[in-house]
């Protein structure tokens, strides 16, 4: 089993940037699809970003963060991240990263329900 703790959240003003940061230990990331969640107040969980394990579509990110939000894994580190600029106050919300054992589909990659590890959340909220 692997285990995930996030950090990295924090205050950010409109048009701010943020890296969060997943650290896991008990197993090698690079042997997991991962994902990064988040879950504003009041609103369902939903995907943001993630690494599919495939060499073909490495990467998956919600329409609503393309262009603005990067996932990378560092296997040395055994770290995954999530590099968020031009952040806005809709990216308000505990952020998650969730592992998933093996590939994972570029098609259901954001599907939270394939995801069997989960971190605890960082909260990051996005205020003037």
């Amino acid at each position: 089993q692997v285990q995930l703790v996030e950090s990295g959240g924090g205050l950010v003003q409109p048009g701010g940037s943020l890296t969060l940061s997943c650290a896991a230990s008990g197993s090698r990331l690079d042997r997991y699809a991962i994902g990064w969640f988040r879950q504003a107040p009041g609103k369902e969980r939903e995907g943001v970003a993630c690494l599919t394990g495939s060499i073909d579509f490495p990467t998956v990110y919600a329409d609503s963060v393309k262009g603005r939000f990067t996932i990378s894994r560092d296997n040395a580190k055994n770290m995954v991240y999530l590099q968020m600029n031009s952040l806005k106050a809709e990216d308000t919300g505990v952020y998650y990263c969730a592992a998933n054992p093996g590939l994972l589909l570029f098609s259901v990659c954001l599907s939270e329900s394939l995801y069997d590890f989960w971190g605890q959340g960082t909260p990051v909220t996005v205020s003037s």
